[in-house]
């Protein structure tokens, strides 16, 4: 599902990570840890074409990321669901409006197909009574759960989430964490980056560190 040998990780031409080793397989749930700074979102990056990847080999879904092209990285980011910290969801319209807005803009047409699927995803996040509901009239939990859903929308091969819970209190992120698992559960592999060690605790997964410019699996004892 995604394989890193020898990678460097550069960020505006400075290298942030070297040496990365990673492999994923499907079905994993996979947590990547580190200090602010320590290169977490720069290799997220890379997973999904924001950064490019020049040294070293790397697949994700399918995609060579070495050769990866900009006409490639919109096809690319269809097979991976990303969530973000701050939701990045349309102000301006309401849940409905924003999940149809994303399948529209990955080619959908049929009204009923794409009210069928908007459906389905908020079921699975547990939000089909908000579909008519603002983001402002939102927790940011619930937010975070449309957010989810707009991660599944296409049927991604894999599940990126950079910081989920980042803005969150700790009982909405328990709840939000629930729902990552389930979706992990039904088959999709996730991966999260993270620095909320009490959930990686209540709910212990494979974990990856990024630190002193290296990336290394841990076990949990030694978080």
């Amino acid at each position: 599902m995604l394989q890193l040998k020898k990678a460097a990780i550069y960020q505006d031409k400075v290298l942030v990570l070297s040496d990365v080793n990673i492999k994923i397989e499907k079905g994993e749930f996979v947590y990547l840890i580190g200090k602010t700074g320590s290169g977490k979102s720069s290799l997220m990056k890379v997973f999904y074409g924001d950064l490019p990847l020049t040294e070293g080999e790397g697949a994700i879904v399918g995609y060579d990321l070495r050769s990866l092209k900009e006409n490639q990285i919109p096809f690319l980011r269809r097979k991976l669901g990303i969530v973000f910290q701050d939701f990045k969801l349309l102000l301006d319209r309401n849940v409905f409006d924003n999940l149809a807005f994303v399948l529209k803009a990955t080619g959908w047409k049929d009204k009923a197909l794409i009210k069928a699927k908007i459906e389905a995803v908020l079921k699975k996040v547990e939000m089909q009574s908000k579909a008519y509901k603002m983001p402002f009239e939102l927790s940011g939990g619930e937010q975070q759960r449309i957010a989810i859903a707009r991660a599944l929308l296409n049927d991604p091969d894999m599940i990126l989430a950079d910081e989920p819970t980042g803005n969150l209190d700790p009982k909405t992120s328990v709840e939000v964490m629930q729902v990552l698992q389930d979706i992990n559960k039904s088959g999709k592999t996730v991966l999260m980056a993270t620095h909320d060690y009490a959930l990686i605790l209540k709910y212990p997964n494979k974990t990856l560190r990024c630190d002193d410019g290296k990336v290394f699996e841990v076990v949990q004892k030694s978080l």
